[in-house]
């Protein structure tokens, strides 16, 4: 019986000990991996919801209220972009248009460049020519990116069907009407007592997701990832940045 105790049952315990050591080791740093993957997902997301966002302010001069009307805004919208049609740094091009301005006294600004425009598509290629013109959205933002999905927008990733939070406001920043708006993907909640975590964090070890929350929540910070704030102007920052 000693013998027994000696070689089998006292090895078999340290390597039973041993694995759970080395379990307890493991467990946070391979969360701590995932959790890094999650947020470079959601991070890009953030960001791509701060591009249409601010895109819409420079047409609407407020932000989009809802996310329906943002994603409704990249399919169907249009904005208007300056462009440039030649080049400045050909010095015969700059010669050239300064002469057929003076030959076109009678028109100014926008009629100017507008005649300027009509003769360089009728073959006079070397004008430099500025004018606005308006682009479909879709044909602007994210071109670099053919798996680009705008209807993934609306929702947290690893946690679909769960949707972000996006809110925007109108505030008085020193006496001037401030259009803001932000967006937000909680780390994990509870829709209810005992239910499981939801969020960017769904289906993690949901001890180290309530950890991960108090780090956040006991310094008075969201427990998750957000850009932008109704609260203060911020520029749109995110708090990863």
């Amino acid at each position: 019986m000693k013998k027994l105790l000696t070689y089998f049952i006292l090895p078999l315990l340290a390597l039973v000990l041993a694995f759970f050591i080395v379990r307890s080791i493991t467990k946070p740093v391979n969360f701590n991996k995932e959790v890094d993957a999650r947020k470079a997902v959601a991070i890009e997301r953030l960001k791509d919801i701060r591009t249409l966002q601010t895109t819409y302010k420079s047409a609407y001069n407020h932000y989009a209220p809802t996310m329906d009307s943002l994603i409704e805004f990249y399919n169907n919208g249009k904005i208007v972009i300056m462009t440039q049609f030649g080049s400045e740094d050909d010095s015969l091009a700059v010669n050239h248009t300064e002469a057929v301005k003076k030959t076109l006294r009678g028109l100014k600004g926008v009629q100017l460049n507008e005649k300027l425009y009509e003769l360089y598509q009728k073959g006079d290629k070397n004008l430099i020519v500025r004018l606005p013109v308006p682009k479909a959205v879709k044909d602007t933002l994210f071109n670099d990116r053919p798996d680009f999905d705008p209807e993934k927008l609306r929702y947290i990733p690893f946690s679909e069907p769960d949707t972000i939070i996006m809110k925007t406001v109108v505030k008085m920043v020193s006496g001037v009407e401030v259009p803001l708006f932000e967006a937000q993907i909680p780390y994990g909640w509870r829709p209810g007592p005992g239910q499981p975590f939801r969020g960017l964090l769904k289906d993690m070890d949901e001890q180290l997701i309530i950890n991960l929350n108090a780090t956040y929540t006991d310094t008075n910070r969201y427990p998750g990832l957000m850009v932008g704030s109704i609260e203060n102007a911020n520029n749109n920052a995110g708090n990863w940045e």
